[in-house]
Parts: C-alpha cells; sequence; structure tokens
C-alpha cells in the first residue's frame, strides 16, 4: 500500500469522504478559536453542558420533520441552546446559585429530555445518530450550513475580538470604561451554540464540544500568545479531523469518535513533550551561566 493510498486515496475515490473533510476543515475554522476563548473564560466544563442542552432543540425539530432532518434539528438544536444558556444566566442572577452549578442542572433535564423524546418516537439507530453523529451521512445542504456558521462566526469574532479579549482578562476596566460587557458575553454564547449545533450534526451532542476543547488545551500547552493560541487549535481540529478520517476509513472505526480519540492523542502528546508539558518539567533545560 501506497503514501497514496494511505492518506489521498479515500478522498479522491469516494464523495461522502470528502464531504466529511469539508465539514471537519469548516468545524475547526469555527470551533477552534471559540474553544480558545471558552477555555480562557474558565467555561470549558459550560462548552459541555451546552451541547448537551441542544440535544430536546434537536430531537423536537426531528419529530416535526419526521426525519434526520439537520436543518429542521439544527434549528431547533439553537433555540435549545440559547434558552438554556440565556435560562441559567437568569437563574444565576436570582438566586444563590452560581452559573455553572444553574448550566450543570439545566443540561442535566435537556439531556434526559431529549433521549426522551427521540426514544419515544424514534429507533435506536436514531437515537444512535443524534447522540454521536454522522459525519461521513453529511450532504450538501449540511455542509453548506456548516460553511455559513464557520463563516459568520470568524466574521463576528473579527468585529469583538477585542472586547471579547478585554471582557476574558479584565471585565472591570471594560465596565469602568463604558464597555457592553454582557452584549459581548450574550454575542459569544450564541457564537458557541451556533458551533455547536454545527458540531453536533456531524459528532453528536455527546462528542459536539470535542473539536472545541481538547485543541484548545492543545494550543494553550503549545503557547501563550493568543492568536497563536487560536492558531494551533484551529490546526489542531484540522488535523484531527483529516487524520481521524483516514484512520476510520482503513480501520474500519466509527469516525466520529475516531475523530475525537485522535485530538486526544494529540492532547496526550502535548502534554508530555509541549513547552508547558511534563518533559519540560522533569528534564528541564539547564540555565545559561554567565
Amino acid at each position: 500500500m501506497t503514501v497514496y493510498d494511505i492518506f489521498l486515496a479515500p478522498f479522491a475515490d469516494y464523495g461522502f469522504m470528502r464531504r466529511a473533510l469539508i465539514a471537519c476543515v469548516c468545524l475547526g475554522l469555527g470551533s477552534g478559536p471559540i474553544g480558545v476563548f471558552l477555555m480562557l473564560r474558565r467555561m470549558s466544563l459550560m462548552g459541555d453542558a451546552m451541547s448537551h442542552a441542544v440535544l430536546p432543540g434537536a430531537a423536537i425539530g426531528y419529530l416535526i420533520a419526521g426525519s434526520l432532518s439537520l436543518t429542521a434539528m439544527g434549528l431547533g438544536g439553537l433555540v435549545a441552546g440559547l434558552s438554556v444558556a440565556l435560562l441559567s444566566g437568569l437563574v444565576s442572577r436570582v438566586t444563590v446559585l452560581q452559573e455553572d452549578a444553574s448550566f450543570a442542572s439545566f443540561y442535566l433535564t435537556s439531556l434526559a429530555l431529549g433521549v426522551l423524546i427521540v426514544s419515544l418516537r424514534g429507533s435506536n439507530i436514531d437515537l444512535l445518530h443524534v447522540l454521536f453523529g454522522t459525519i461521513l451521512a453529511i450532504d450538501a445542504p449540511a455542509l453548506y450550513q456548516i460553511g455559513a456558521i464557520a463563516t459568520v462566526t470568524l466574521l463576528a469574532l473579527a468585529v469583538i475580538y477585542r472586547p471579547l479579549v478585554m471582557e476574558c482578562f479584565d471585565p472591570g476596566f471594560l465596565r469602568a470604561v463604558g464597555g457592553r460587557g454582557p452584549l459581548y458575553h450574550f454575542l459569544f454564547l450564541l457564537l458557541v451554540v451556533l458551533n455547536l449545533v454545527a458540531s453536533f450534526q456531524a459528532l453528536g451532542t455527546l462528542m459536539a464540544v470535542g473539536l472545541m476543547m481538547l485543541p484548545a488545551a492543545v494550543a494553550q500547552l503549545w503557547s501563550r500568545s493568543l492568536p497563536a493560541m487560536m492558531a494551533i487549535a484551529t490546526g489542531t481540529a484540522m488535523a484531527s479531523g483529516y487524520l481521524g478520517l483516514i484512520a476510520s476509513y482503513h480501520l474500519e472505526f466509527a469516525s466520529g469518535p475516531t475523530i475525537i480519540i485522535t485530538a486526544s492523542l494529540i492532547y496526550g502528546f502535548s502534554i508530555l513533550f509541549a513547552p508547558s508539558g511534563l518533559a519540560r518539567r522533569f528534564f528541564p533545560r539547564p540555565h545559561l551561566r554567565g
């Protein structure tokens, strides 16, 4: 077997592999930078909670469409994810509960409700598709939707980049100069939900946040500069998608989990050998002597 047969032939021979690869590239472009901001804002677990929160909306979209319509399920997931985000923020402001506790409560309820809805009206195969995604079954309309979400994400980040960075590192200063912190927080949550909806179509609700947080963690181990972290996270997400698809094709594994496991392997390698990893800690470079 030649190098071409291993790394290029699957995409040259099969249209569904090409569509899956383009979807992974688009997901990397949108989810990579969003994951970095989630990590910097210490909202990593909230991102996971919100990925499960889209499930009841997707299930309702499935019931309305009568099939696994990615457009209907995506719109339902967007409404459900935003609703959970807004309700969690509201509860944390009018009660003694912290926002992370509100997210946990709502996401558990949403996950159970979504699974119940799908299991009542669909088959076990439908439930598996919703929970674990169908990246190899992505068609042209779904690809256009994922590409549009990635484009909107990049344009929105370009517009709100400076206030978003300021809110991450010094929200007190943003309030002091009259910045609209809550507005930027809501816009950021909207981008998070949009990218979770895009990832949900490919990886399912259980792993939708995988291409956000694992590449972001890799990026933090390799760099301390925010632009570099965003670039590394994007590249890691794309590489995980490509290598995961190659591995799943040749080994006949499920594509979605293989992509996330590939990202996990890159994360494990980074833990060992990155500048902020274990190798530097246990084998430090000798200090220069004058």
